[in-house]
């Protein structure tokens, strides 16, 4: 969009402050965000510098804690984005709009896109009235996408993603389905090696239900260890992901998930169980102490 757009909007009523910014994609989740640094310190009470400071060249970007940690930045480095080499003047405190910020006009030109936006940001003079203002931007400005902050960061979800949604039940339906037929062979093997061992027992007196209750107890153990651990290693890889690539991606634990998997885990690892168990203890002795 224009940004001939920013004085009109700084016209509207409720409306104390406008600014845009430009966001070129570099891949995957990073995109270099053009800023009026003057503007944008009016809009949002300025960035809060870890090290270094504001732009003091054209050529200058200003990147947050987390890129600057995974990217092993710090003040005076230089990075190529955007096919273009970029100075690093200043690391800020996460949280403000973007990873990696350059200076609007620059980064205009570089992309050949002078005069263009992509988003225009509102300040209020009540931030009550954003309903209100919204709806009336949207009767008078028809065909453009305004919203609340609040609608803006709700669309950042799965939900507001066509499809998306079923894609990943399918993913994981999928996954406990072969999960489910993993534990049950693993344990209808193990339980198939240790028919010499159910026949030696037999042979010393102990009763099918005894043998029964022993594997089911030792399956049950085995199956809640197994869950624990994937728990922990769920875990450790969200820390790894938060200080060895905090920029990426973010996992989100859904601890709702839990019981469900680990039930998943027990009840696969006891049909898997009891059924050979219930096929090796019904075998004849003397079979079952030949078996090989």
């Amino acid at each position: 969009m224009s940004e001939g757009l920013v004085p009109f909007l700084m016209k509207q009523p409720h409306v104390i402050f406008a600014t845009g910014t430009m966001g070129q994609p570099l891949g995957g989740f990073d995109v270099l965000t053009g800023i009026d640094l003057a503007g944008f310190n009016q809009l949002s009470n300025g960035f809060r510098w870890v090290r270094g400071g504001p732009f003091e060249n054209d050529d200058d970007v200003i990147v947050d804690e987390f890129y600057a940690r995974e990217k092993k930045l710090s003040v005076g480095s230089t990075i190529i984005l955007a096919n273009h080499a970029w100075r690093v003047s200043g690391v800020f405190e996460s949280g403000k709009l973007s990873h990696i910020c350059a200076r609007l006009n620059v980064l205009q030109a570089l992309t050949g896109n002078p005069g263009r936006l992509s988003q225009i940001y509102l300040k209020l003079d009540d931030p009550a009235r954003a309903r209100l203002v919204v709806d009336q931007l949207r009767s008078t400005m028809p065909g453009y996408f305004i919203y609340t902050m609040e609608q803006f960061t709700s669309l950042l979800t799965i939900n507001s993603v066509g499809l998306l949604r079923d894609f990943i039940g399918v993913v994981m339906g999928i996954g406990l389905v072969v999960g489910f037929i993993v534990v049950t062979m693993a344990m209808y093997t193990a339980v198939l090696e240790r028919t010499r061992e159910i026949g030696i027992l037999k042979a010393l007196g102990a009763s099918s239900g005894y043998i029964l209750n022993l594997l089911v107890r030792e399956t049950l153990l085995i199956a809640i260890l197994g869950s624990v651990l994937g728990i922990v290693m769920t875990d450790g890889s969200k820390w790894l992901m938060m200080h060895v690539a905090p920029a990426s991606l973010t996992q989100e634990t859904v601890y709702s998930w839990w019981p469900i998997a680990s039930g998943v885990s027990v009840l696969g690892a006891l049909l898997g169980a009891i059924v050979p168990a219930w096929k090796a203890v019904r075998q004849d002795v003397i079979l079952a102490l030949a078996y090989e």
